[in-house]
Formats: structure tokens, C-alpha cells, sequence
């Protein structure tokens, strides 16, 4: 017995340190430029990025665009995408706000209702999505992850998993009408 209990051990410690490791939003909350989720999304924006499998290769790559606004602190993002084998997408998120810097967001493919919360430079967004598959479909949890990166400049990636295990993610950029890239000081020589 005092064997196998040498074993376990180490395994039961592993997995408690790796499951204390995860980041939070609110790990963000100092961070500069702060994201207004008000602010950001409204208006017309635009959408480039790439779907990985889940092994990290390219299978597609898309733009799309949001028509983005906002009533009475409720949001809605009508999202547009085109894929570069032809394909057409369309999702339309509610969000609505549950808290400070808390929001639920719900869509028609998005299985129940995700969770939204905001801090510093950015905002995590957690919710299951259904994907059509041949004549079925598959439900995958959506971890989305945005940071703010510069004015009007707003990366976001996305991380698939089904039964826990990784199936694809999803990596992009989105751009407030006429942003301008960061000007970049020149490296010290």
C-alpha cells in the first residue's frame, strides 16, 4: 500500500497546482488601454482571423463584420463572417448586463447563455457553442479571451474543448472604423 500511495501522491499534487494555475480576467484589472465593452463595440467594426484545429494548423480564415450597438445598457452584435471557402455565417449576440462589469450573452447557436465579465484591458467570455456536423451537430465550450491592445485594436482568441480535451481555437483581430496602427518607438541600438 505505501506504494501505491507514493504514486497518487505526486499525481493528486499535480493536478491541484495545475488546476490553482488559471488565469482570471481580474488578473487584467490594471492593465491600460481599459476596455469600455460600451464604448469599444458600437458601430461598425470589422473581424480578421484564422480557425486552427487542434493541433494548431491553419484550416480557415475569415472576415467578418459587427454592426454593434446598444440600448438601455443591453448590447446586441449582429456578426457577419465570410470564409475563404465561400462560406456564410451569421450570429447575433444579446448581452445583457447582470453586475458591474458582468453580462450574460446569448445567441442562436450558443447553447443557454454565456458568461461575460470585464477587466482593465480585458474581457473573458465563456459559453458553449453548437456546430453543425454532416447531418448532426457538436456542442463545444468557447473559452474567448479579448485584451485590448491599442485604441480601437482588439485581439481575441478562442480556445475549443470538448469532454475537456482541446478541438480547435480560433485566433483574431478586431478593428474599430478608421483605426490607424500604434506608432512604435524604434529600439534602442
Amino acid at each position: 500500500m505505501p506504494t501505491i500511495a507514493r504514486l497518487i501522491f505526486p499525481l493528486l499534487l499535480i493536478a491541484c497546482v495545475v488546476g490553482c494555475g488559471s488565469v482570471s480576467v481580474t488578473d487584467y484589472q490594471d492593465l491600460k488601454p481599459t476596455l469600455d465593452l460600451e464604448t469599444f463595440f458600437r458601430g461598425k467594426l470589422t473581424a480578421h482571423g484564422v480557425v486552427k484545429d487542434r493541433s494548431g494548423r491553419v484550416i480557415r480564415t475569415f472576415n467578418a463584420t459587427i454592426d454593434a450597438s446598444w440600448e438601455n445598457g443591453e448590447g446586441v452584435l449582429d456578426e457577419r463572417f465570410e470564409f475563404n471557402d465561400g462560406e456564410l455565417d451569421h450570429r447575433k449576440w444579446i448581452l445583457k448586463p447582470t453586475g458591474e462589469n458582468r453580462y450574460t450573452g446569448t445567441a442562436g447557436d450558443v447553447v443557454g447563455a454565456g458568461v461575460l465579465e470585464v477587466a482593465g484591458n480585458s474581457v473573458f467570455l465563456d459559453y458553449t457553442l453548437r456546430i453543425p456536423l454532416d447531418e448532426d451537430s457538436i456542442d463545444v465550450h468557447v473559452d474567448d479571451r479579448m485584451y485590448l491592445v491599442a485604441p480601437g485594436v482588439l485581439l481575441n482568441e478562442s480556445e475549443m474543448r470538448k469532454f475537456g480535451v482541446r478541438v480547435g481555437s480560433i485566433l483574431l483581430v478586431i478593428l474599430q472604423p478608421d483605426t490607424q496602427p500604434p506608432t512604435v518607438s524604434a529600439a534602442p541600438s
